[in-house]
Order: structure tokens, then sequence, then C-alpha cells
């Protein structure tokens, strides 16, 4: 099964894929490195920025800094990198500019809709908790059948609307 992800190989010359981190852009990263370092208990790694296109020379082609290294013109951020138990890293963003950007969390069903799961022992528990801490949670998914038969799943949205789920 040459290339079968199901048997894991790799076609020759392909290089090795590994997930190095996700990327949340927020509206304010100070807030939100309150609620994943404070709340959700992840470790701070390392902040950059602010990085200003207006501030960056431009390419050969006459793009902006920004537009030719992240694809948006004109583009103000600050990041900052985080890392969970287990290993897994966030990469939260904030963009000051430019003006026009939709500010507004995608759905789940949109396209780049997106969610972090979080393992936890007791989905409920975990679910109450972070209610008291400005989450939203919505109903539970009891699984009853299948190969997830027995376990509990549950979206919560964070304090700025964007998607986290609980799984145990």
């Amino acid at each position: 099964m040459e290339g079968s992800v199901a048997g894991n190989t790799r076609d020759e010359g392909r290089p090795l894929f590994t997930v190095d981190h996700v990327s949340r852009t927020v509206p304010d990263l100070d807030q939100a490195l309150a609620f994943y370092c404070g709340v959700l208990g992840a470790d701070e790694l390392y902040r950059m920025g602010p990085m200003d296109a207006a501030e960056m020379p431009t390419g050969p082609d006459g793009r902006d800094w920004m537009e030719a290294h992240v694809g948006v013109r004109g583009a103000r951020l600050t990041l900052a990198m985080i890392a969970f138990t287990g290993g897994a890293r966030v990469q939260l963003v904030q963009y000051d500019s430019p003006d026009g950007r939709r500010m507004e969390p995608p759905l789940n069903c949109d396209i780049g809709g997106h969610h972090i799961a979080f393992r936890v022992d007791d989905v409920p528990a975990a679910a109450a908790w972070l209610a008291e801490r400005g989450c939203k949670p919505l109903d539970p998914i009891e699984i009853d059948a299948g190969p997830l038969a027995g376990k509990t799943n549950l979206y919560i949205q964070d304090p700025f609307g964007l998607q986290l789920e609980l799984v145990d």
C-alpha cells in the first residue's frame, strides 16, 4: 500500500510532515493569554511583535513583507506561542490591521472553521468550571454506538466565541 495513510507508509521522496503548532487569531492577545494560560493551564513560550508591514521593507515585486510572507497586505500583528501539557502548541495572533477584517469567528461548518479539542476526565464538570470562567457550553453529545461508544463530547465557546471541544 504505497502512500497509504492506513499503512503509514511514505511515497519515495515525500518529506515527513509532523504538526508543529496550530494558530488562532484572537481579538486581544493579552486577554487570550490570560484565558489559555491562566484558565486552561498552557505555558507561554515566547511572544513576538508587534510586527508592522509599514515598518518593513517591500520585496522586489513591490509587495509588502506581510503580504509576501503571511498573505495579509498591510498587516500589523503580535503573536505568542503557548504549549499545553502533552506538548501541543498553539500560536495566538492578534492582528491590529488591516482595517476591514472580519471580527466574528467562523462557524464550525465554514471553510476554515475549526476547534481545539481538550481531553478531560469529566466533561460535564469541566464544562461547568469553564462556564464559570466566561465560556459558553453547548449541549453534550452522548455517544452510544460505534467506535466512540460510551464517550461524551461537548463543544464550548471560549470567551471570544472561538470553538473548543471537551472529550473524555
